[in-house]
């Protein structure tokens, strides 16, 4: 478990707004000297607590303005399964997310994709031939109420 301090975190609340800021303006807003900060990010990104820095594209400009989520329920739940689904899922570039899920099903899938004619290839040319698929269920949404990548800090 990464143990983070005040300092630490004010940073992190402000590189989540703005992970484009310069070091100077970084350390005003944090209180801190340009030397210290600029260590500090050394440490967090060292201790992969920084992860990455990603420019954030509005989905529709992108022709991916279509939302879906979809449960997938495999025929077996073995670990041979679990790992060729998985590879399988990580060479698709519609799949934003995929999370192995306690519950009623194996997986809950984020993807986008242009619209419903694009999702209706994907799910019959893709996703049904993934290794292990027994089931799936979608839900596509109406609207999207929030979506954010800011942790709270």
């Amino acid at each position: 478990m990464q143990i983070l301090d005040d300092t630490d975190r004010r940073l992190l609340r402000v590189l989540q707004i703005d992970g484009r800021i310069s070091n100077a303006e970084l350390a005003r807003r944090c209180n801190l000297s340009p030397a210290a900060c600029f260590e500090r990010i050394k440490r967090l990104k060292d201790r992969k607590v920084i992860t990455g820095y990603a420019a954030l594209i509005d989905p529709a400009s992108a022709d991916r303005a279509l939302l879906i989520f979809i449960e997938v329920q495999l025929d077996r739940t073995t670990g041979d399964v679990f790992d060729a689904f998985a590879e399988a899922v990580r060479h698709q570039a519609e799949v934003l997310e995929c999370h192995m899920v306690a519950g009623g099903f194996d997986y809950l899938i984020k993807a986008r994709v242009a619209d419903m004619d694009a999702y209706r290839v994907f799910l019959g040319d893709i996703l049904v031939r993934m290794p292990g698929v027994r089931e799936t269920r979608t839900y596509a949404v109406l609207e999207e109420v929030k979506s954010t990548t800011v942790l709270p800090l």
